[in-house]
């Protein structure tokens, strides 16, 4: 009788065990999961930089392309960088533009802050060139709509708080590679494209529409040039 009793508790307490067993593994494999989900977030956001708008976006920057009046580049305005000021700081905060800039363009998760302001490690990938960069001091601020452009294509009688606003106007800039930026130079799209093709409809996107915010004009080669690089948006830009 006794051993009859028995029986059913045994049958039980291998179930349990059984069941336990199971849970077990399954925890371990939700671990594992989590895990590459976090490494996965970790990893360079690129996306930003490089997704092409979808549908009617290339056509929509064509348009507001066809807003914007063209006209030989002014080259009698002549240009000094000293007229333009640097980076300035927020009433709100301590940090400067370009901190702000990097902050805001790193990997997410990447950036490891020193004290105060000071970005001391972060990962940033160069639209322009793919690059990937981990020492800040190697990334540079690069003005999408260069200074020297902006000045040849109807800023030449901004006044000094207009000239601050624009070169501390993060919707003009982007955190790049010193390779790419240094070998932009002041170029527009008529002379200069990002080596990365997958960067040309966001780029010019984003540079007409900074053209079209500042009121400022564009030549007939940087029209061109802006034409083609919308062209490779998805849906094109006709």
């Amino acid at each position: 009788m006794n051993t009859h009793r028995n029986r059913p508790a045994h049958r039980t307490y291998r179930h349990r065990k059984a069941s336990m067993t199971t849970i077990r593994n399954t925890s371990a494999a939700l671990t594992a999961a989590l895990a590459v989900l976090s490494a996965t977030a970790c990893q360079p956001a690129t996306a930003h930089a490089d997704t092409v708008p979808a549908g009617a976006g290339g056509r929509q920057s064509r348009a507001l392309l066809d807003t914007l009046p063209v006209r030989t580049e002014d080259t009698g305005a002549h240009y000094r960088r000293a007229d333009w000021g640097g980076w300035t700081r927020t009433s709100a905060g301590r940090c400067d533009t370009r901190a702000r800039v990097l902050l805001r363009d790193a990997a997410p998760g990447s950036i490891r802050r020193g004290s105060g302001c000071r970005i001391a490690a972060g990962v940033w990938v160069s639209s322009y060139d793919r690059a990937r960069i981990a020492d800040p001091r190697g990334v540079q601020i690069d003005h999408r709509v260069p200074v020297r452009e902006a000045q040849r294509s109807g800023a030449r009688g901004w006044t000094p708080p207009q000239r601050a606003k624009f070169y501390n106007d993060p919707a003009n800039l982007l955190a790049v590679s010193a390779h790419a930026n240094t070998s932009k130079g002041a170029d527009d799209p008529g002379s200069w494209r990002p080596p990365n093709r997958a960067a040309w409809c966001r780029y010019a996107g984003d540079y007409i529409t900074t053209k079209h915010t500042y009121r400022l004009t564009v030549d007939p080669a940087e029209r061109a040039g802006l034409v083609a690089m919308l062209n490779t948006c998805a849906g094109g830009a006709r």
